[in-house]
């Protein structure tokens, strides 16, 4: 397949030959039958590639894992039941019992818990940095048992954009990977492999799947690391799995190693395999990615100038806006948009920023980001509720920080309703955004519409 991401994003993945199904396949079955005990017996000791349970492998899964491989540029994926245990199996996989690793402290407040509560209690040290940090202070993080280094191409919620070149030169000089979640601006906008990443993680439920329809993740690997060139730190990669008869992933599977080893290994032993009709749905979403992406980034540019140039804003974040604080980033790595996600305060804090959600009518207030729909959410209520004042603003998440997830509804129906609605006084200007600050109607609705049209009348006379 060639570099054209809108004909992967179609063709990818599924390779029907001659009679076989022109769409991917569901192959909703736990089993597969094979014809001896050796042929079985081959595939467990991974001799022979094939598939003999869907909690390893699965057909339908593994060609949705092709497709955002290509997508991605790497050498080999694998898909998991939900973004957070792609992250998880992603660290884990290289990462045990007394190992340490250095993470953005940006990231996704979900993410932020695994590696900051649950991962600590299996032993598993972490550090989180400012993603901002300078070399010479990054350097000054780095531990003799330090196992990798994680990150997000743009955050969650606080939309830092990572910069790839200052932490892969860091990671590699310590021998270790870097990871990064590359969630919201997809491989459409951005290609994390170009600059240095050596494995990308998805939560594929949001802009890859893009309806809100099924939960789901994927880790991909670009092959660059050389596992066999830090073999000391990393024994689960070059030295015998004794599960697995001694064999060693690195040698054996060479660039395929590590995907091979979370899929053999993690993968079997913690079964957070995505449904076959998840993924069947997953690729759906897929097949529309390429459309999609440049319309997100194309109305949250025009929302997000909207909101800056009203005097009911107190601030606005957006990569994509010039004079953002990381829009020369963005424009480095992802030249061609970010995502479609911005963040905004309303002037009175965080009670105000409240109050307004509330009176919503267009946009819903969900605990979900980045699908066909325009959303919002108070991360600092919801999503990140469980953290502490102190954790939220180390997070980058103001108390009245409202996250719009913006759609891809028709860009005018976004920042107005209809110019209907405005009163005789107000002007464009006056207004945020129609769909996001007009208030429910009130009760007399039909005596104040009989008022207006009389007054209008008695105007033009």
């Amino acid at each position: 397949m060639n570099n054209n991401k809108g004909t992967i994003c179609v063709q990818g993945g599924w390779k029907p030959t001659k009679g076989e199904p022109r769409v991917l396949p569901i192959y909703q079955s736990t089993t597969f039958k094979y014809d001896t005990s050796e042929q079985m017996g081959r595939l467990f000791d991974l001799e022979d590639s094939g598939y003999f349970y869907t909690r390893l492998q699965n057909p339908t899964n593994d060609a949705v894992a092709s497709k955002i491989c290509e997508l991605e540029g790497g050498v080999a994926a694998m898909l998991t039941s939900s973004g957070q245990a792609a992250n998880f199996y992603a660290v884990f996989n290289i990462c045990e019992a007394g190992d340490h690793f250095i993470c953005s402290s940006n990231v996704y407040g979900g993410t932020f818990n695994l590696f900051g509560v649950t991962m600590k209690k299996m032993g598993i040290d972490v550090t989180f940095v400012d993603p901002d940090i300078s070399p010479e202070d990054l350097e000054k993080e780095f531990k003799t048992n330090t196992k990798c280094v994680f990150g997000e191409s743009v955050s969650n919620p606080s939309l830092v954009v990572f910069d790839f070149e200052k932490f892969a030169k860091a990671a590699h000089s310590h021998g270790v990977p870097l990871i990064v979640d590359n969630t919201f601006p997809t491989p459409i906008n951005c290609r994390p492999f170009e600059f240095g990443v050596d494995i990308v993680t998805h939560s594929t439920t949001k802009y890859m799947d893009g309806h809100a329809m099924a939960v789901g993740g994927a880790i991909v690997d670009s092959g660059n690391f050389d596992w066999m060139a830090h073999a000391d730190k990393f024994p689960g990669m070059t030295e015998p799995d004794e599960s697995y008869h001694g064999l060693v992933y690195a040698e054996k599977f060479g660039k395929s190693g590590y995907i091979t080893k979370a899929t053999a290994q993690v993968m079997r032993d913690l079964g957070s395999i995505p449904s076959p009709t998840n993924s069947f749905l997953l690729n759906v979403g897929l097949e529309t990615l390429h459309l999609r992406v440049p319309r997100h980034c194309e109305n949250a540019l025009k929302v997000a100038k909207w909101l800056k140039a009203n005097d009911k804003v107190a601030w606005v974040n957006y990569p994509g806006l010039e004079g953002d604080k990381y829009y020369d980033l963005a424009q480095k790595y992802m030249p061609n948009g970010t995502c479609g996600v911005l963040t905004f305060g309303i002037k009175g804090g965080r009670d105000a920023s409240i109050k307004f959600m509330d009176n919503l009518k267009f946009v819903a207030i969900v605990t979900h980001v980045a699908d066909a729909r325009s959303c919002v959410l108070h991360p600092a209520s919801h999503t990140h509720r469980q953290m502490t004042d102190e954790q939220l603003i180390e997070a980058g998440v103001q108390p009245d920080l409202i996250r719009f997830s913006v759609g891809i509804e028709d860009a005018e129906d976004i920042i107005a309703v209809s110019y209907t609605h405005l009163r005789a006084h107000e002007t464009r200007h006056d207004l945020v955004c129609r769909l996001l600050l007009e208030k429910k109607k009130p009760k007399n609705k039909k005596k104040k519409k009989k008022k207006k049209k009389y007054s209008k009348i008695q105007t033009k006379n």
